[in-house]
């Protein structure tokens, strides 16, 4: 190793109690979907944690979400930011940090909410940030981001342009979401999340005036088939309409049907296919007197492979094998992140860069502590060298 590495690791090697400690304290604080408060908190240790480093710390409120936390060191540089990434939230309902606090076993794994998904990765993020400057590095700025509801896909929120905004003219975005036990980089990641068709018809006796109505549940049927044939799994192609809420009863032609769907796509133009698809079905009804409404709100960009991104993991990569941690692998995986936010900006980004571990979102969760310290050591130092 270089001696700047070497230094960058006698930092880390120097904090490894301090850094458990503030993940102890991030993992028992609550931030699950519903407590805004929790996801504060949450918040406010990062705005603590970060100015003590010379951050300048901005709290940029979110509708119906806590605070997205902007945290930017030394913003003096002219060179593009390097933005560390990572969400706050969890999806645990409260009193489970209370049940599942916070520990390590002896095999040296760490448990409690969260603490896989993704609490260990603020803490990399935030001290490969203290590491960089402990060493004097100032060729860049870094933007930190500290995301307020990931987990619910900002659903309810304005957060996702927001991101998009914080995140604009970055050089490269380092997410900092786990990684599987088998020590891998993601570098792809599929688009989509839940999108609903509501059709809506006219209500009639189904007895006495059956003719005078339009049935929504029959029309919905008619868009369920078509949507249904046009999956494609081996290609990266998924409809699945999941769940179906409609109707009042068997003596009612039912005027209302609400289609769930979920959707998911390898890359933007097969999901450029899928949204042409909603579209068309949900414009063209078979049943006389029936119209229909699409939502996609609540989608999630996909994370495609570029070549900034291939780019971006390979000099990782490189760097994970001068530091002595092997060549790591890059991997597409089906899971949504907001990687697909920036990098679908057009920002060069790696997802992946938080500990090993498995089981996110179950009792069961667990985090390798030693690779807290590796992925520490392994995005300083690739930053260092961007």
């Amino acid at each position: 190793m270089e001696a700047t590495d070497a230094q960058l690791k006698e930092y880390i090697e120097g904090k490894r109690q301090e850094m458990l400690d503030l993940w102890a304290e991030i993992v028992n604080t609550e931030s699950g979907p519903k407590q805004l408060d929790g996801v504060n908190r949450v918040g406010d240790i990062l705005q603590r944690e970060l100015e003590k480093a010379g951050a300048r710390v901005r709290r940029v409120k979110v509708d119906h979400a806590g605070d997205l936390i902007v945290g930017d060191w030394n913003p003096g540089s002219k060179e593009k930011p390097v933005v560390f990434m990572g969400h706050m939230d969890t999806v645990f309902p409260a009193g489970e940090a209370a049940k599942n606090p916070f520990r390590v076993d002896e095999e040296g794994n760490a448990y409690g909410p969260g603490v896989l998904d993704m609490k260990a990765g603020l803490v990399i993020g935030l001290y490969a940030l203290k590491a960089l400057q402990a060493i004097g590095w100032n060729r860049r700025p870094i933007r930190f981001l500290g995301v307020p509801d990931e987990e619910t896909l900002h659903m309810f929120s304005n957060a996702k342009p927001l991101i998009a905004r914080e995140a604009a003219g970055a050089a490269v975005v380092l997410n900092f979401e786990p990684g599987p036990v088998s020590d891998k980089l993601v570098i792809g990641r599929y688009g989509g999340g839940p999108v609903s068709i509501t059709v809506h018809g006219v209500a009639a006796h189904s007895g006495s005036d059956p003719e005078k109505g339009r049935s929504a549940v029959l029309e919905a049927a008619h868009k369920i088939l078509k949507l249904e044939a046009a999956n494609d799994i081996p290609r990266g192609k998924l409809i699945n309409c999941g769940a179906v809420e409609g109707g009042i009863g068997e003596n009612t032609i039912p005027d209302f049907c609400k289609i769930r769907i979920g959707i998911r796509y390898r890359n933007q133009a097969i999901g450029d296919e899928i949204f042409a698809l909603l579209r068309q079905v949900t414009e063209k009804c078979t049943v006389e007197g029936t119209w229909a409404e699409l939502d996609t709100s609540r989608v999630m960009q996909c994370m495609e492979t570029t070549e900034g991104v291939r780019a971006l993991y390979g000099h990782v990569a490189d760097t994970g094998e001068a530091l002595g941690l092997g060549r790591i692998e890059g991997i597409q995986v089906g899971g949504l992140s907001d990687a697909g936010i920036s990098a679908a900006a057009g920002i060069p980004t790696l997802c992946g860069m938080g500990v090993r571990g498995e089981g996110a979102h179950t009792d069961r969760e667990f985090a390798q502590v030693e690779s807290l310290y590796e992925r520490c050591l392994l995005a300083a130092a690739a930053v260092r060298t961007l």
